[in-house]
């Protein structure tokens, strides 16, 4: 179903500037203007690729160890597949630091999400590594949308961008050390459901993004 004048009438979003309107004011423009069904999936547009994962028993956050839940959208199936693969191999990364090699077995597909976890977990600043993923999760919000650009796919699309614009006002200078600290730290420290014995470790990865 195409969505011509909600579409057209959306202002371009520019990674790095400010958002031209809130996720939540976004989510209320489109409730009218979407199909039912198209607009329920609008709450599945998160930055968490699970946001509704059960948490395993003995496991003090989310592991990601299931696949997503399959929906009608293969935009928020890919994007959630591709957000899990990124976590579980920064959580890989994370563990091999801390001597836990193993202990997180995240999966081959998508190549690139291996590739920039490892780079993410090299710099220096944890500040600059949340700014390199997070324009990494903007690359893959464009290559997933495609170029069906009045469909229901851009407004998803449009709305994570707006998720991610949100998330990165929280890095501003003026905010601190602290405003950012507790984000990097939840996802980055995957480690810390490690559980202690000859058994194979389990990693919990909580997520500080905003949903």
């Amino acid at each position: 179903m195409a969505y011509y004048y909600l579409i057209a009438q959306l202002p371009y979003l520019i990674y790095g500037q400010d958002t031209p309107m809130s996720s939540v004011q976004f989510k209320s423009l489109c409730q009218s203007a979407l199909s039912p069904r198209d607009a329920a999936l609008l709450e599945l547009c998160t930055l968490d690729p699970e946001p509704e994962a059960v948490r395993h028993e003995g496991e003090e956050g989310v592991s990601y160890r299931d696949l997503p839940i399959t929906t009608v959208s293969p935009f928020i199936n890919g994007w959630r597949t591709w957000e899990r693969a990124l976590r579980l191999n920064l959580a890989r990364y994370r563990a091999q630091r801390l001597g836990q090699e193993g202990a997180v077995d995240p999966p081959e597909e998508p190549m690139e999400a291996g590739a920039l976890a490892k780079t993410a977990m090299g710099l220096d600043s944890p500040l600059e590594a949340e700014l390199f993923l997070d324009q990494a999760r903007w690359n893959a919000i464009e290559a997933l949308q495609g170029f069906d650009y009045f469909g229901v796919t851009t407004i998803y699309a449009y709305l994570l961008r707006l998720l991610l614009m949100e998330r990165r006002s929280l890095f501003r200078p003026e905010e601190g050390f602290t405003a950012y600290k507790g984000l990097y730290t939840a996802i980055m420290a995957a480690a810390s459901g490690l559980e202690s014995g000859g058994s194979k470790s389990k990693i919990s990865i909580e997520s500080g993004e905003p949903k």
